[in-house]
C-alpha cells in the first residue's frame, strides 16, 4: 500500500507535500461533488472558500470547547461508567462540533444575498462542514502518518459531509420558509437541521469508541445506509431546488 513507502527517504518539503494532500484532497473532491450538483446557480469561489476558512475556525473553537465539556463530563461521570462513551459521544464530541459548525455556517450565510436557492443550505453546510473535516484530517495524518489517511479519506471525511447533507436540508428548508413569512417554521427547521446533525454524528463516533464485535457491525451498517442516503439527497434536492 502507498502508505508503506519509505516517505522518510524525501526531503522534508516533498514529505510533507504529500501528508498535506492526503490529507485535504478527499475534502477537496467531495466539495468538488456538491458544487457540480448545484444546478441552478453555481456559489462565487470568494464565499465557498470563506466557508472553508469558516469550518478551519469551528474546528479550532472545537478542540477548546471540547476540552471543556470532556473536562466537565470527567468530573461528573466515572470513567468505567458503561455509558461514559455515549455522553461522550453525543454530549461533548457531537453537540460541539456540529454546534461550532452551524454557529459558523449561520454566522457567514444566513443574510448573505447569495442565500437565493434552497439547495444552496446543503452547499454551504458542506463546504463549512468538509472545512473542518479536512483540517481534522491534516492534525490526524501529520500527528499519526499515513496509514490513517486512506481510512479516514473513506470514513471520516464523507461522515462529516453526511452530517452536513442532512444539517444543509433543514439549513436552506429555514430560509425558504423564512422568506415566505414563516418565522416558527423556519426556527423549527433550523433546530431540527443541528439535531439530525447531532444524531448522526453521535451515532457514528459512540460506534467508533465503543470498539466491540457489535458496535462495529452497526457502524459498518450505519456508515453504508448513511452514504446510499446522503448521495441520494443531494441529487433528489439538487433537481427540486426552489428559489428563494
Amino acid at each position: 500500500m502507498f502508505f508503506f513507502f519509505p516517505y522518510f527517504a524525501l526531503p522534508m518539503f516533498y514529505q510533507t507535500a504529500i501528508y498535506f494532500l492526503a490529507s485535504v484532497l478527499p475534502a477537496y473532491f467531495l466539495m468538488r461533488y456538491v458544487y457540480h450538483q448545484d444546478l441552478m446557480e453555481k456559489e462565487p469561489p470568494r464565499l465557498l472558500l470563506s466557508l472553508v476558512i469558516n469550518g478551519v475556525l469551528a474546528a479550532l473553537a472545537a478542540i477548546v470547547l471540547e476540552q471543556i465539556g470532556q473536562m466537565i463530563l470527567n468530573y461528573n461521570v466515572a470513567a468505567d461508567d458503561p455509558n461514559y462513551i455515549y455522553y461522550l459521544a453525543f454530549l461533548t464530541v457531537a453537540v460541539v462540533e456540529e454546534g461550532t459548525k452551524f454557529f459558523f455556517l449561520y454566522r457567514r450565510t444566513w443574510r448573505d444575498p447569495n442565500f437565493n436557492y434552497r439547495f444552496d443550505g446543503i452547499v454551504y453546510a458542506v463546504f463549512v462542514s468538509l472545512g473542518f473535516a479536512a483540517f481534522e484530517n491534516v492534525k490526524y495524518v501529520f500527528s499519526y502518518g499515513l496509514s490513517v489517511a486512506l481510512p479516514r479519506a473513506v470514513l471520516a471525511i464523507p461522515g462529516h459531509m453526511g452530517f452536513a447533507v442532512f444539517m444543509g436540508v433543514f439549513y436552506g428548508r429555514a430560509k425558504l420558509l423564512e422568506s415566505r413569512g414563516d418565522p416558527f417554521g423556519s426556527r423549527c427547521n433550523l433546530i431540527l437541521g443541528y439535531l439530525a446533525a447531532v444524531l448522526l454524528h453521535g451515532i457514528y463516533d459512540s460506534c467508533c469508541m465503543t470498539g466491540t464485535t457489535l458496535s462495529t457491525v452497526i457502524f459498518t451498517v450505519f456508515v453504508i445506509v448513511m452514504y446510499i442516503v446522503v448521495f441520494r439527497l443531494i441529487k433528489r434536492q439538487a433537481q427540486t431546488d426552489q428559489p428563494i
